[in-house]
């Protein structure tokens, strides 16, 4: 399930991009299927070491373009171990509502970004996330948990505020906040719900499946039900 839209941000076989905050690998699997060099960046060493091994069995299958490559790097956003402008794209996906000092994180992302780079960044959309918090403490007063949640003017201002310049935005998966809505309402941990584990199932399925009906459903949706906000800035050349 991928939040940002490849086609606002298109990758070019042969650039270098990190994937800030990977986690499972989502977005990083993504960009070495269209030729990136990958950097896959986590402060989770057991993601990082699940996202190698998915790397490797990707290039086994012969799912990775020639030339491209991959790594799982185990990292702090606050401190990059990476040059200035070391990279041409980044991603920094679901990451920032989780870094108590996300000034910080925004300016290491713009310090090892080249001139004439390019940045996504995905957050929890405010209108969604503001009811999970209302409905459950639970769902962010966790370790590692939610520490803030944005809105569209504050990812601009941060991005302003390191000289990167937005050029686009738009919402993703809309159908997943009900599933968060009802998660948080009979309690996060709470496995016994069947409205809850259908809701799952359907989401797992669309996930798996794409089917045109859904697709065009989110889509529709997305405005004004998008769990998530992507945003995406240039730094100048």
């Amino acid at each position: 399930m991928l939040t940002v839209d490849f086609e606002r941000f298109p990758i070019v076989p042969g650039e270098r991009v990190l994937d800030l905050g990977a986690g499972a690998g989502r977005h990083s699997f993504a960009l070495l299927r269209r030729g990136a060099d990958v950097v896959a960046l986590d402060y989770s060493m057991s993601e990082m070491e699940s996202v190698a091994g998915m790397f490797a069995a990707m290039r086994e299958a012969g799912e990775v373009p020639e030339g491209a490559s991959s790594l799982a790097v185990r990292g702090d956003a606050y401190r990059l171990p990476f040059p200035d402008a070391s990279f041409d794209k980044v991603v920094a996906a679901e990451v920032l509502e989780h870094l108590p000092d996300d000034e910080r994180a925004f300016a290491e992302l713009e310090r090892v970004l080249k001139p004439g780079g390019k940045l996504a960044v995905t957050v929890p959309r405010w209108f969604p996330e503001q009811v999970c918090w209302a409905l459950s403490d639970a769902y962010h007063e966790v370790e590692g948990g939610h520490v803030r949640v944005y809105r569209r003017s504050q990812i601009l201002e941060r991005l302003r505020e390191v000289k990167l310049a937005p050029y686009g935005s738009h919402h993703a998966h809309a159908l997943h906040s009900p599933y968060w809505w009802l998660k948080c309402a009979v309690g996060v941990d709470n496995d016994s719900s069947k409205l809850v584990r259908t809701y799952h199932k359907m989401l797992v399925w669309d996930i798996m499946k794409g089917p045109k009906t859904t697709r065009i459903g989110e889509a529709l949706l997305n405005p004004v039900l998008g769990k998530s906000l992507v945003v995406y800035a240039a730094k100048r050349a």
